[in-house]
């Protein structure tokens, strides 16, 4: 039988506004769920927004004694790197060949996550069946997405992201082009989370999401409830 096929779809947007600071995904956001996959037997596409080598956040980039287990896992494969090399462009995706989509967060989601491209691939994939995730700043992937009836994917949905409370703490807003938990809020999710930088996932059905980077295991581990279905 065939492996199941799953698809991680990255940020490539690297200047956190006009900071003067760079971006990207976050190392264990991307990792954590990578392993989790390919532990469970799947094949996992790395894809970005522009294609070819996708791009860490500078702060998740430490020393290797400081690395998470998975991000150092993922450091020391060759295929896993390669992978991270050579990303197909979102726009190249076709949805119909994953049953899974997962989007790690990296504050540079916020730049190039709300698109029509994204959200295409959310929603063809969603309407074929497929197992979503997405943390921290990764729902913004799902702000474009749309539910079979024509509605917000999240409308009705219990959803979290990174909170407009951890967003005040951090001094980012006004440098972020919008606040995520706003505009999950005004599409009808139902929003949940817990005090800043305390894990919090949920899982409403296929959907499984995470409030920071302290969630990232949390949403493993829901990720993995809803891909084998207890």
């Amino acid at each position: 039988m065939a492996k199941q096929s799953a698809l991680l779809i990255l940020t490539s947007h690297r200047q956190l506004g006009e900071t003067g600071r760079g971006t990207g995904f976050y190392y264990d956001e991307m990792a954590a769920p990578y392993w989790t996959l390919i532990d469970l037997g799947w094949e996992v596409t790395i894809a970005s927004i522009a294609g070819g080598q996708a791009h860490a956040d500078p702060k998740t980039l430490v020393d290797p004694d400081k690395r998470p287990p998975m991000v150092a896992r993922f450091m020391d494969s060759e295929e896993a790197m390669t992978k991270l090399s050579q990303t197909p462009k979102a726009a190249d995706i076709d949805p119909a060949d994953y049953q899974c989509v997962f989007l790690p967060g990296g504050h540079g989601a916020m730049w190039d996550f709300d698109t029509e491209t994204v959200g295409q691939i959310i929603t063809d994939a969603w309407a074929q069946g497929a197992v979503v995730g997405a943390v921290c700043h990764g729902p913004a992937g799902l702000l474009q997405a749309k539910a079979e009836n024509g509605d917000p994917l999240v409308r009705g949905k219990r959803i979290n992201s990174f909170t407009d409370s951890e967003t005040r703490q951090i001094e980012l807003i006004g440098v972020e082009p919008f606040l995520l938990e706003t505009r999950l809020r005004e599409l009808g999710g139902h929003f949940e989370c817990s005090d800043n930088f305390t894990a919090h996932a949920v899982r409403d059905g296929r959907l499984v999401t995470g409030q920071n980077p302290q969630s990232t295991v949390a949403v493993c581990q829901l990720l993995t409830e809803a891909l084998t279905r207890q």
